[in-house]
């Protein structure tokens, strides 16, 4: 197949280029050249700023692809930008949405992709089901679309806690850190090369056209659990603080948005649907797995461990009262 991916060297699309490229797909990235290192070797780059219309037009010329994925549309009007640019120029056009968008709090578990749309806290979230209503108008039009909605996912690169590589800092000297909540809520986290096996068994497939689906491992966390698994991956203890995180919005709006809005409330995904669609899609990698892949790869380069001085500070000043 002939594949188009706006974006592609993200925490998510890099890892379904390279599962593309792997199962023999010619695939055609248009990025702005700031990670190109993590696209693969055998993938098109074409430079070109994904939400800039005509850059993008001028770039793929009169070109037609059996699939076009946007990874990097986050605003209504970027899905416009798309649908006007691929309309009869794609056989599935793939809007990538977030499990953040299902109803916040959810009223049952687990997630099904017929859980209501409806997150009051998250703009991102809101947002997103923004995105999907254009789809839906074009799908009802008769453009071929595909929506799909990750949950968290983790990469080497991508730590699945504010503050990112501060964490493990902060565990490695002994200070302590904050998990919000109890702790005891219900998480999901998924290693993008486990999703990249179920996005990319949707890609050209009859059966996900027309459909929302979801993709995500079946393990179930709480965050003590998932904050005490990288602490020993990175040979370290940690001293868990529980913050309430109406706290910690009260503090830092945008952290308590995320909090709010998604981590604090437990999700519990079912995946029935794409393992229905997908028979080879399972996601065997565990979060130890993923958690001693992540402190390897920050450990094996001194400038990757950057720690976040801001989010050290505010992590701080909210512990203090607590401690």
């Amino acid at each position: 197949m002939t594949l188009l991916f706006l974006g592609g060297t993200g925490t998510l699309s890099s890892a379904c280029a390279a599962r593309a490229v792997a199962r023999g797909h010619q695939l055609t990235l248009v990025t702005r050249g700031r990670a190109d290192h993590r696209a693969p070797d055998r993938a098109e780059i074409l430079h070109a700023d994904a939400r800039d219309p005509e850059a993008v037009a001028a770039a793929i010329g009169d070109r037609t692809f059996d699939a076009v994925v946007d990874w990097v549309a986050f605003a209504p009007e970027h899905v416009e930008d798309d649908l006007r640019l691929f309309r009869g120029r794609t056989g599935q056009y793939v809007f990538i949405s977030s499990a953040s968008a299902y109803q916040t709090p959810p009223r049952s578990l687990p997630v099904t992709e017929e859980t209501p749309l409806d997150n009051p806290v998250w703009a991102y979230s809101q947002a997103k089901i923004a995105c999907e209503a254009r789809v839906w108008e074009a799908r009802d039009a008769g453009m071929p679309v595909t929506v799909v909605r990750p949950s968290h996912t983790v990469a080497p690169w991508s730590m699945p806690f504010r503050g990112g590589y501060t964490v493990i800092d902060r565990m490695r000297r002994g200070a302590p850190v904050l998990v919000h909540g109890d702790g005891l809520s219900l998480w999901t986290l998924t290693n993008h090369r486990d999703f990249a096996t179920g996005f990319v068994g949707l890609l050209g497939h009859e059966g996900a056209l027309g459909r929302a689906i979801h993709i995500t491992s079946d393990e179930v966390l709480t965050w003590d659990a998932i904050t005490h698994t990288l602490a020993e991956a990175a040979g370290a203890e940690a001293r868990i603080v529980h913050v309430p995180s109406d706290r910690v919005a009260a503090v830092d709006a945008d952290w308590g948005d995320s909090l709010l809005g998604d981590k604090a409330h437990s999700r519990v995904f079912d995946n029935a649907l794409v393992k229905r669609l997908v028979p080879d899609f399972a996601a065997p990698t565990t979060w130890a797995e993923s958690a001693a892949e992540m402190v390897a790869w920050f450990d094996a380069d001194p400038r990757r461990r950057v720690v976040d001085e801001a989010a050290d500070r505010t992590m701080d000043a909210l512990i203090a009262p607590l401690l």
